[in-house]
């Protein structure tokens, strides 16, 4: 009770230093005015100024220049680290400081945190929301690390993923190719020893190294054990340098996938063990069938992959964590077969399920080839839009609202690069993998980038305040650039939504740079000149200080300090 006691005083008496410090600063401000001017005399203070100003009379223009000058290049490495700052993390560094440190310090309080229970309640959806739009996922469309991503580096020098990308493929592995029962599944009928007769232990380990050559070297021992699936999952992936390459092992992995499937199938109801092995063997034949059927669409089969997508997606129809459909629309839309895109479109664009850029664009693009190849803006400002016009272009307005960042890599406005192996929906990760794979359907389709070109930045007149108020969606995550930043490499500018003004602090640091770097050279230059003016800016701007204190000097009688001092 004493220390709860002691915690409540300590609080309250905090809470009146803030309340003082927030309500008070001018009454003391003016207190210690009253205080300087009653000891004057004693401080002996217009003697002090008066050394001061002598001081200062003595000082040659070179002293000013210098001080200029310095005052120029500290503002100015200033300025250079707060932009640097800036286009780094999209913020402000002396902004965030003071946000941070300062402003609790003088009784901020922060706008995120809730102010009681009620309103916490009461915005558990909208912070729902927030947090699920701005989890990363999974990139259906991803590439192929050893035919692709290697290829790029080995031609550009550039690493096209990031340490952050690929450790959270690291992690997805782990989930989907492993489970914590994995020492006790049975091994090689040739090895005496579970823990060395079975692969499984090995690709425990090679799906946590973090050195690539490790990964392969782990996987190549788990083959020479036994057949194991997932080792060569991770040869198909990393150590395959084409995609015919990787077709092979995937093949293989799939007969030794189906073995295992087939084995702990029969058993999954024996045990909870059993049942996470099932798990995990299901994981993998998805994932195999899934790749093979990549394979065959960059190979060129594209109805064999259709086919196999198809096949994949009713054989587990309840595995919706790989999103097939969206690889599944990619491929339709390459055999230009739009009514069997609309028919999956019917089934996937729905109220209750998530959205993301290929399913918006998708359907915008759909809508758009109805009218693009006979749209003229010059004709629809004439005679306004019709039925199907007003449709497609609603389509796309409810697309770029979506992701804003995608028209500018359909236009062309942005280069693009590889897409990360995850996404942030609604980001720009998401827009590069979108436009990586659909540039060429939206090309094919006549006018269509005419008609997005034409209508979509309409859209932002709709949500002039994206961050707070969506028109079909929910409010624009403020999320989205940092998760972008640690996803694209460094040399990709990361695109940002809505633009950015720029901090006050470095529109000040540059006027400051910019105004004592002009005194230096003016004082440089006209030494003389700019004394009288330096002089005559300083009377100036104490005239009314001196006239406040000539009328205090002529109100208060000239023995008050004497009075005090008796009292």
């Amino acid at each position: 009770m004493a220390e709860v006691g002691s915690n409540s005083l300590a609080e309250q008496l905090k809470s009146c230093i803030v309340w003082s410090w927030t309500y008070l600063w001018t009454l003391w401000f003016f207190l210690m005015l009253f205080l300087v001017y009653v000891l004057r005399v004693p401080l002996k203070i217009n003697d002090n100024l008066s050394t001061v100003s002598m001081f200062l009379n003595t000082l040659t223009p070179k002293f000013y220049v210098a001080l200029t000058g310095t005052s120029s290049l500290i503002s100015g490495l200033i300025l250079i680290f707060e932009w640097w700052y800036f286009r780094k993390y999209g913020t402000s560094f002396i902004e965030q400081v003071s946000v941070s440190h300062l402003r609790p310090l003088l009784g901020g309080v922060d706008n995120t945190a809730p102010s009681n229970s009620t309103s916490n309640n009461g915005d558990t959806d909208s912070n729902r929301q927030s947090v699920s739009e701005c989890k990363v996922w999974r990139n259906p469309l991803n590439l192929f690390r050893g035919a692709e991503y290697n290829r790029y580096t080995w031609v550009t020098g550039r690493e096209p993923l990031t340490y952050y990308d690929m450790n959270l493929s690291a992690q997805d592995h782990q989930t989907f190719f492993t489970c914590e029962t994995d020492h006790l599944r049975p091994a090689d009928a040739s090895k005496k020893d579970c823990k060395i007769g079975n692969p499984d232990i090995f690709m425990q380990k090679a799906w946590r190294e973090r050195n690539p050559q490790a990964r392969i070297s782990a996987a190549h021992e788990a083959l020479e054990l036994n057949e194991c699936a997932t080792a060569y999952i991770l040869l198909a992936e990393e150590e395959a340098t084409t995609i015919v390459e990787a077709e092979r092992l995937f093949k293989q992995a799939l007969k030794a996938g189906e073995v295992c499937y087939r084995r702990s199938q029969q058993l999954q109801h024996h045990g909870a063990q059993y049942e996470a092995q099932h798990r995990r063997d299901t994981n993998v034949l998805v994932y195999i069938k899934r790749r093979l059927a990549m394979c065959s669409r960059k190979l060129g089969r594209t109805r064999e992959a259709v086919k196999m997508m198809r096949d994949l997606m009713k054989e587990f129809p309840l595995l919706s964590m790989f999103n097939i459909h969206e690889n599944l629309l990619e491929a339709l839309l390459e055999l230009q077969a739009y009514a069997d895109v609309q028919a999956v479109l019917a089934k996937y664009d729905d109220i209750s399920l998530p959205k993301s850029a290929t399913i918006c664009y998708t359907a915008a693009l759909l809508k758009a080839r109805a009218v693009s190849d006979k749209f003229s803006p010059e004709a629809a400002s004439r005679r306004g839009l019709s039925t199907a016009e007003m449709n497609a272009v609603e389509a796309i307005h409810r697309a770029v609202e979506f992701n804003p960042h995608v028209p500018k890599y359909l236009l062309e406005m942005k280069s693009l690069i590889l897409p990360p192996e995850h996404i942030l929906k609604r980001g720009d990760s998401e827009a590069i993998a979108y436009a990586f794979f659909h540039l060429q359907h939206w090309k094919r389709v006549e006018g269509a980038l005419n008609l997005l070109h034409c209508t979509w930045e309409g859209t932002f007149r709709m949500i002039p305040y994206p961050l707070e108020k969506g028109h079909l969606f929910y409010p624009y995550p403020i999320c989205t650039e940092t998760a972008d930043r640690e996803l694209l490499p460094s040399f990709h500018e990361v695109s940002v939504y809505p633009k950015k003004e720029l901090p006050f602090f470095i529109l000040f640091t540059a006027g400051l740079c910019s105004f004592t770097a002009m005194l230096a050279l003016l004082t440089h230059q006209f030494p003389e000149l700019m004394g009288v003016f330096a002089k005559a800016f300083l009377s100036t701007l104490f005239a009314p200080l001196n006239f406040v204190m000539e009328k205090v000097e002529s109100i208060l009688p000239s023995s008050l300090w004497h009075q005090l001092t008796r009292i």
